[in-house]
């Protein structure tokens, strides 16, 4: 009896969809912009995450990076800005914890606020905006940074501070044409000539196609780098170390180490910063967290009114039809039978809406997914069920009191009515 009620609800409510297809499609169109948007949104959000998680795993699941300031979102204090720098001799120090593998130490130098331009040259060709990078000998193993082809710079070398470099995938790519092999060539960097002895495969990025700015660098043995800047004191200090299930035992023996070796007093916070890979997917969260609550405000926007035009084509409907609302009662209809009838009605019409506006933002999704320009959404299935279901219940709370207004009419007025 029930579903049979149902079932001829939902036929009336698609009776009344046809009859009345522009009102219809207009009274919907709040509901199907807030899905869609939900849609596209969460689609963006889930494929940004996914890249995310993947850069944070290629960075690995035992490394620790050590800094002077913290790492996130917002700007260092005072307090944190007059920390003194973290040296070289900190890193070699901690290579020394029973549970370390070993460390690298890094530097780098890039034109600040667009002033200037560092750049390399090699016979006529020129590559800009270049990122001039200082590292110890073991900046492959700890960062896991592939060669395409040559060696990483020796302990040696960087004691003497050889003028020998590792050139990024598309600085070799835009300064050897033609095929050329960079290996055992001398470029020129700043004021000096400096011997290629590597060149690294292509990093990857947030955006999956396109220039990743990491692969237009250039890395020095970190003494030689001091050579070419010496200004430059902003130190960081990234760890490897054995097992990822020792990550607890291994930050803690590093905080011990650093807090001694920085004279931190007991009663004292720590004056640098220590985090492992994870705290990039913590960062993005918040970051992610803002773009959730945007998506969420407009798309309230949208569904809010589109409920409200629910509401108002109901409320419609409910005047046009009231003449068959008193031959129903008459009938012998109840008002709970009246009730079910038009609630059924907007639930219907607004899961209508949802249903395009899941299809507009998967189709949209889909679209944006095959464009050649670096983004890859990701359709969430909990977002689309969640976006379905919210069309459904503002159906039922816009819908409930035009519904009421219908099961309390008085017959035998309602069978006046002309």
């Amino acid at each position: 009896m029930a579903q049979g009620q149902t079932r001829e609800s939902v036929k009336m409510a698609l009776n009344t969809l046809r009859a009345n297809k522009l009102r219809s499609g207009l009274t919907i169109l709040g509901i199907v912009i807030g899905v869609t948007t939900v849609i596209v949104i969460s689609s963006f959000v889930n494929g940004l995450n996914n890249r995310v998680a993947e850069i944070a795993d290629s960075l690995g699941t035992n490394v620790m990076l050590v800094t002077r300031l913290p790492f996130g979102i917002g700007r260092p204090t005072t307090e944190q800005l007059t920390r003194k720098q973290l040296t070289l001799e900190d890193a070699l120090a901690l290579r020394s914890l029973p549970h370390v593998v070993t460390t690298d130490a890094s530097v780098r130098y890039t034109k600040q606020f667009g002033v200037g331009d560092v750049s390399a040259k090699y016979q006529g060709h020129k590559v800009a905006n270049v990122i001039l990078q200082g590292n110890t000998a073991q900046v492959a193993d700890v960062s896991n940074l592939v060669l395409l082809s040559g060696r990483v710079f020796t302990d040696e070398e960087d004691q003497r501070h050889a003028a020998v470099c590792l050139l990024g995938y598309d600085t070799a790519d835009k300064l050897f044409v033609n095929g050329e092999d960079p290996i055992g060539k001398e470029v020129n960097v700043e004021t000096g000539l400096y011997t290629v002895i590597g060149v690294l495969d292509k990093r990857k990025q947030l955006f999956g196609s396109g220039q990743n700015p990491e692969d237009n660098a250039i890395y020095f043995p970190i003494g030689t780098f001091h050579n070419l800047h010496p200004e430059v004191l902003e130190l960081w200090i990234t760890a490897k170390y054995d097992d990822p299930a020792n990550k607890s035992l291994v930050e803690e023996e590093m905080r011990e180490m650093m807090r001694i070796r920085r004279k931190v007093k007991i009663s004292a916070d720590d004056n640098f910063d220590i985090f492992g890979a994870d705290s990039i997917n913590k960062l993005w969260e918040q970051i992610t967290g803002g773009l959730f609550g945007l998506m969420v405000a407009v798309s309230s926007v949208g569904l809010m009114v589109g409920g409200v035009g629910v509401m108002n084509i109901m409320l419609v409907s409910v005047t046009e039809r009231t003449r068959e609302i008193g031959i129903r009662k008459a009938l012998g209809a109840t008002k709970h039978t009246i009730l079910i009838q038009f609630t059924t009605e907007a639930v219907t019409l607004c899961a209508v809406g949802g249903l395009v506006g899941v299809l507009l933002g998967a189709t949209l999704t889909g679209i944006i997914y095959m464009l050649p320009i670096g983004l890859s959404p990701t359709l969430s299935t909990v977002w689309v069920f969640t976006g379905f279901g919210v069309s459904c219940a503002i159906g039922l709370l816009f819908g409930i009191y035009p519904a009421w207004k219908a099961a309390n009419l008085d017959p035998i007025e309602a069978l006046r009515y002309e």
